[in-house]
């Protein structure tokens, strides 16, 4: 596959992650098409309903490469019983009709980029996982493998399908957010006891890893997106409250995340995971962010 003049469309182009890589794929000289669920205002939006399985026009016929970051958001605490029910059918819908779509295509995109997430592996200790490690347990890893297994469709029509399994994103937005707003009002501290690992990528890393997958040609199966030096949540919020000069002593106690969040609190901010990048590192990726003090001071300093 070329890496220059790829035609990409990206579903859920809009948020955190979907607007970075949209620029950084036109600085690269690829030509970006997007998936919207209102009506087209331009020629590079195409619209589509996960809901029903319809995409109104042909431009995955068109298409290079296909890039799927739309789901709903998991970081919606505490998690109801029909948001639960919401994050699972998302993730369904859009990645099954993408596969289908493509499976059905006379003329296919060449790769699916299948944004999915670390909670495949659920929680493991200081267990060192790579992609070849097994699915973990509980709800987290449940959603992943349906995730995943919506995708496998594109595959016999020998499209390259590329499981990215994306950890914490150091951002301004997502789940940066609140932990910013906890330093910022100088409560910052341990999340539970601090010691479980947090596997985590800075945007501009996770932006340029997707891009890489688009335009590597022997990327395929699952690819861990984490950065290559692993945190305690500790260090990463230590590290967030000495950037932004704040104090860290107070955090937040394991039960009143119980309390307060629930299972979703549990899952997200308790849940260790040392994760390594294994195959992003083999097909030769190079990280901007290596280290969490990198990331963090590119997310304060903006």
């Amino acid at each position: 596959m070329s890496t220059t003049g790829l035609r990409v469309v990206i579903a859920g182009a809009s948020g955190m992650i979907g607007l970075p890589l949209q620029a950084l794929l036109a600085e690269r000289g690829h030509i970006v098409h997007t998936l919207v669920r209102r009506s087209p205002q331009g020629p590079t939006e195409h619209q589509w309903n996960p809901a029903t399985g319809v995409i109104f026009d042909d431009i995955l016929e068109r298409s290079d490469v296909v890039v799927n970051l739309a789901a709903a958001s998991i970081g919606k605490l505490p998690w109801t019983r029909k948001h639960k029910e919401l994050i699972m059918s998302s993730r369904r819908e859009t990645t099954g009709t993408l596969a289908h779509a493509i499976a059905n295509a006379s003329s296919p995109p060449r790769a699916l980029i299948q944004g999915t997430a670390v909670g495949f592996y659920g929680e493991r200790g200081d267990e060192d996982l790579t992609e070849k490690s097994s699915a973990g347990d509980g709800y987290l890893a449940e959603v992943v493998q349906e995730w995943e297994k919506a995708a496998l469709p594109a595959k016999s029509a020998k499209t390259r399908v590329v499981f990215a399994r994306t950890g914490l994103v150091i951002g301004r937005g997502g789940a940066m957010a609140p932990l910013r707003l906890q330093t910022a009002l100088g409560v910052a501290g341990p999340i539970g006891r601090g010691t479980q690992w947090w596997p985590w990528i800075s945007l501009h890393d996770e932006v340029r890893a997707l891009a890489f997958l688009c335009e590597n040609s022997k990327a395929s199966g699952p690819i861990n997106l984490v950065a290559p030096n692993p945190a305690t949540a500790n260090t990463v919020t230590r590290s967030l409250a000495k950037e932004m000069k704040r104090p860290f002593w107070l955090g937040l106690p394991r039960f009143a995340i119980s309390l307060v969040l629930g299972e979703g609190g549990r899952s997200l901010l308790l849940t260790s995971q040392k994760i390594r990048p294994t195959q992003l590192e083999k097909l030769g990726f190079e990280f901007a962010d290596p280290a969490i003090e990198d990331a963090i001071a590119g997310v304060v300093g903006d």
